[in-house]
């Protein structure tokens, strides 16, 4: 669980981009069907698992905060009265993060069956599963910084490739 929550600011960073990227007409259309009941239930037992809300725990905060920079930046002379209305918006916004949850579970109850949700939940209570959810965030770090590294020194020699390529037409770059 500690190592999901070393992945939050970045998971909260990562919703407030998605929520303010995306067109709210976007997001309107991108409304999953409606699923059973008990499809919803074994979906939100398997993101309690996966402890999926820290995921978006910050998100609130986040935005508000988000949102506050830039009025400030819209205008200096209100910095003093958004500072102080920040903590009021965060206060009676607290708990909409929640709004993210039950989409996430609508999403999961309608890309599985409700047998396969319920096979999830089985699998994510075995040892295996719960191994999964404890070394998956930092082989998900490790392989992410993997592949960064992959892409800065292949792009040296995509460099290298191109320089080779120009310098058979007599231009060196």
């Amino acid at each position: 669980m500690k190592s999901v929550l070393k992945f939050l600011p970045a998971a909260t960073l990562a919703v407030g981009l998605a929520l303010s990227a995306v067109p709210a007409a976007a997001q309107q259309q991108a409304a999953p069907p409606k699923a059973s009941p008990a499809a919803i239930a074994a979906a939100k037992e398997i993101l309690q698992i996966k402890n999926a809300g820290a995921m978006y725990a910050g998100a609130v905060p986040g935005l508000v905060e988000k949102t506050k920079v830039a009025l400030i930046q819209q205008n200096l002379n209100y910095q003093k009265d958004l500072n102080e209305v920040a903590p009021i918006v965060a206060k009676q916004l607290e708990g909409r993060q929640n709004e993210i949850g039950e989409g996430m579970a609508q999403i999961y109850a309608s890309e599985f069956t409700e047998q396969e949700l319920k096979d999830l939940v089985v699998f994510y209570k075995s040892p295996l599963g719960q191994k999964l959810i404890t070394a998956e965030p930092r082989a998900i770090g490790l392989s992410m910084a993997f592949m960064n590294s992959w892409a800065q020194n292949f792009s040296e020699t995509v460099m290298g490739a191109f320089r080779a390529e120009m310098r058979k037409r007599g231009k060196e770059i």
